[in-house]
């Protein structure tokens, strides 16, 4: 999965080159978590893991904690989505997928299975 920071507007985007350059911080929740990894330089978001194993049943879905909360500049907010390896081998769909910048809890993720087979993850 993925996380893409977004900004909001253009003016937000003129507001946030002005102020000293902003990050993404990152806060373990749980003594297990991996934190996020980029695949690549140019990778447009950055892998997000489960705790623990588990599966999305054919037809259904399952909500999966990351262990981790994440902490946002204002005017951005974080979307999820699912992985081209993740979407095309394995037919997983991620659902709902927006993080504000203010949301302080725990980040987790609702895994959709479309197919009649149950996904193991």
């Amino acid at each position: 999965m993925s996380v893409i920071h977004h900004r909001r507007s253009t003016v937000t985007a003129l507001i946030l080159e002005e102020r000293e350059p902003t990050s993404v911080r990152v806060m373990k929740v749980s003594d297990k978590p991996i934190m996020l990894t980029k695949g690549s330089q140019f990778a447009a978001g950055h892998g997000m893991y489960t705790l623990t194993d588990g599966f999305v049943p054919g037809k259904g879905q399952t909500i999966v904690e990351t262990g981790i909360a994440i902490g946002l500049p204002e005017g951005t907010y974080g979307r999820q989505a699912a992985r081209s390896g993740m979407a095309s081998k394995m037919g997983i769909a991620v659902g709902g997928g927006v993080i504000d910048a203010d949301y302080t809890g725990e980040v987790k993720v609702i895994l959709r299975n479309p197919g009649e087979a149950k996904c193991i993850f």
